[in-house]
């Protein structure tokens, strides 16, 4: 028989036969998913969304029949202009991976884009929603502006047009008015925090009659700062009456819904402001050069180096360990909050089978004393749960303490560096390395190469 099998030229050989653990396998699986798969767009409908206190993001993108669960981690997550929600059709971008402790494929994004709507205007929708169910936006809460005020305030760049305009049009309109200038940005990260600022100012000292928030035109990422939650309610709060002099005419923000009064652009709240017989002939320009975006693209510059940094192995596989121990801390976190509300739930339904059992009896003494039961036991309850979510919190910050202290990022702080051959590996041992070899040394803050020159015993 084997002559024969050598003749007709076949060659049968057993398979070979591996066995995997489950760790294994989808470590291997993992591994080879996020190779191939390590920058995704995935687009589909938003379900299942949750945002837990730890700032990450989970939810269940789907389309048709299927889904994958995605995660955004609480760094990605704060850059976000929207809050997403479900329902909402958007793209994702990320890296496709593996949760190991549930087998289950995911997606850790770094980006989401809703679908048709820019983000900027899904959070000005989402903002003006809010404020107008709680009545921020409604008529009868506006004060009324004065006719003839004899102070004015006015907040806005000391460098904008709008304010040389503005003061143009009140000398030229009524001369002896006073004016109290508030120098705030209006541009940027920082400038809706000082504009509510300067108009709790403001309200708190009573010193003009009516004030002014100005800026000239710009695209919807300049007037950003005036669809800010914190200066919508600043602006609401106040005592003194505030006008809304913000962009170009066709231009709408959050400010200009809830001040007392909106101006079309910075010329004519001058004109609003003071009322005379006097009408104004020409109108003065009010679009002038934008304000330099240097803090964005510094930001821009900043999230490039460090999304480098990020992809580099040893800190990836090192952030990878961390936010998988995140994550599973926030589904511990979920699981316990539900288990909590079925033992309540379960107490509850169980006290009202046996109040309606017991109904139709006239028994009051024995009802006030089951209701007593009832209330202790409920008391006893509530303090148990309270204490095993109490040592699962204290549980919680002490493995969030641990995670921080593994944290590559925080070693290098200390004062210590990581040595790298020229291969991109971690040096251990000065054995790996000979004289004129090339290393670099990566610390707290940039990196260093040098050449070895000369090596120690």
């Amino acid at each position: 028989m084997s002559s024969l099998t050598d003749q007709l030229g076949f060659n049968f050989r057993p398979p070979q036969h591996r066995v995997w653990t489950v760790r294994d396998l989808v470590a291997a699986v993992r591994s080879h998913i996020e190779r191939e798969y390590s920058d995704a767009w995935v687009e589909g409908e938003i379900s299942n969304f949750r945002a837990p206190e730890s700032g990450h993001l989970y939810f269940t993108l789907k389309d048709g029949n299927a889904q994958i669960r995605v995660v955004m981690f609480r760094t990605a997550a704060r850059l976000l202009r929207f809050r997403p929600a479900d329902g909402m059709q958007v793209v994702v971008r990320g890296r496709v991976t593996i949760y190991e402790d549930r087998g289950e494929l995911q997606i850790f994004a770094e980006y989401i884009e809703p679908k048709g709507a820019g983000a900027l205007q899904i959070a000005f929708e989402q903002l003006k929603a809010k404020l107008e169910a709680e009545g921020l936006f409604a008529a009868e809460r506006k004060k009324p502006i004065p006719t003839l005020p004899a102070r004015i305030g006015i907040v806005t760049s000391p460098q904008a047009a709008a304010l040389r305009d503005i003061l143009n049009i009140l000398q030229r309109r009524h001369h002896t008015v006073n004016v109290m200038i508030y120098p705030t940005q209006v541009q940027g990260e920082a400038a809706a925090l000082e504009v509510a600022t300067a108009v709790r100012y403001f309200s708190t000292e009573r010193n003009v009659d009516v004030v002014v928030v100005a800026r000239g035109g710009g695209s919807a990422e300049d007037l950003a700062a005036f669809n800010n939650e914190g200066l919508a309610r600043a602006v609401a709060a106040s005592a003194v009456p505030v006008i809304s002099a913000v962009g170009h005419e066709t231009d709408f923000t959050i400010l200009d819904f809830v001040a007392d009064l909106r101006a079309p652009t910075p010329s004519a709240a001058a004109e609003l402001v003071i009322r005379s017989r006097q009408e104004v002939e020409d109108h003065a320009n009010a679009l002038y050069e934008r304000l330099a975006r240097a803090i964005r693209y510094r930001l821009l510059i900043g999230r490039q180096t460090l999304t480098e940094l990020a992809q580099h192995g040893a800190f990836a596989r090192m952030m990878d360990g961390i936010n998988q121990r995140q994550q599973k801390l926030d589904d511990l976190t979920y699981r316990l909050e539900r288990a909590e509300r079925g033992v309540l739930e379960q107490t509850r339904r169980r006290w009202e089978t046996t109040s309606a059992a017991i109904r139709h009896y006239d028994l009051r003494l024995v009802l006030s004393g089951m209701r007593r039961q009832r209330d202790a036991a409920t008391a006893a309850l509530v303090s148990v749960m309270r204490n095993v979510l109490l040592q699962h919190r204290v549980r919680a910050e002490r493995m969030m303490t641990a995670l921080e202290s593994l944290s590559p990022l925080a070693i290098l702080e200390r004062g210590y560096a990581l040595v790298f051959d020229s291969s991109g590996k971690v040096l251990k041992d000065a054995a790996q390395i000979q004289a004129g070899d090339e290393i670099t040394a990566r610390l707290s803050r940039g990196e260093i190469r040098a050449t070895v020159t000369k090596k120690q015993p």
